[in-house]
């Protein structure tokens, strides 16, 4: 990886003044040190208070379990990732051997951090308010996706058996397809069989569980395209 390509923010959105910020926001900890460990810890802190503030905002009449809600599902390692990939982070990685080799580059858990972390050195960088300016407009589209009620939907695991029920179908089977990755950074991928109709989706994630989530929201995504 070459050195222009660490320092371009075009698609971040920020022109870093101290370059070395973002060359250690997307170091990881298997490539030595410094690393963005610490990075991650702040930058987690801080998107959390982002959206925090941006939900409370735009949901005025909302209660606090709502809320809550809505900001897990904005701020969980699976949604984080998304925002990563759209912003190819995955690509500018520094990674030790042992990572490169296993596609940690393609890992939730690890496109997370590397996401809290340039969220991090973009704050020490340039303060809050313009990291607000520059991090908001990437939760955007998964803000624009919640209810405008103020009550986030189900999972979309619940949501496929209940469309599947609501239309008398047999339930979806999930089968574990393989299991990757070190004990402490683990990636899952689970396939989701439905019989009528006959759909088959994968998916993939930190955890099997959100592997399962992942793959029901692509089923879903099928039976709606189908219709």
């Amino acid at each position: 990886m070459s050195n222009k390509t660490v320092q371009r923010g075009d698609l971040i959105g920020h022109h870093f003044a101290d370059q070395d910020l973002l060359k250690q926001a997307l170091t990881h900890r298997s490539a030595g040190t410094p690393n963005n460990e610490r990075l991650e810890f702040l930058g987690d802190s801080i998107v959390n208070q982002m959206v925090a503030e941006a939900l409370y905002r735009r949901w005025p009449k909302a209660d606090e379990g709502a809320l809550t809600r809505a900001r897990a599902e904005l701020v969980r390692e699976g949604a984080l990732a998304v925002i990563a990939r759209a912003l190819q982070l995955g690509d500018r990685l520094t990674l030790g051997p042992g990572e490169m080799k296993s596609g940690g580059h393609r890992r939730d858990s690890i496109l997370a951090d590397a996401l809290e972390a340039v969220v991090a050195a973009i704050y020490l960088d340039a303060g809050f308010h313009a990291c607000q300016a520059v991090v908001m407009p990437w939760f955007a589209a998964s803000m624009d996706a919640l209810p405008a009620t103020g009550k986030p939907q189900k999972d979309p695991k619940t949501r496929l058996q209940e469309w599947l029920q609501a239309r008398q179908k047999a339930l979806p089977q999930y089968l574990l397809v393989s299991e990757s990755g070190d004990d402490h950074a683990k990636i899952f991928k689970v396939r989701c069989n439905l019989n009528d109709p006959a759909v088959a989706t994968e998916g993939e994630g930190s955890s099997r569980r959100l592997a399962e989530q992942q793959a029901a929201a692509a089923a879903l995504e099928k039976l709606v395209e189908s219709k």
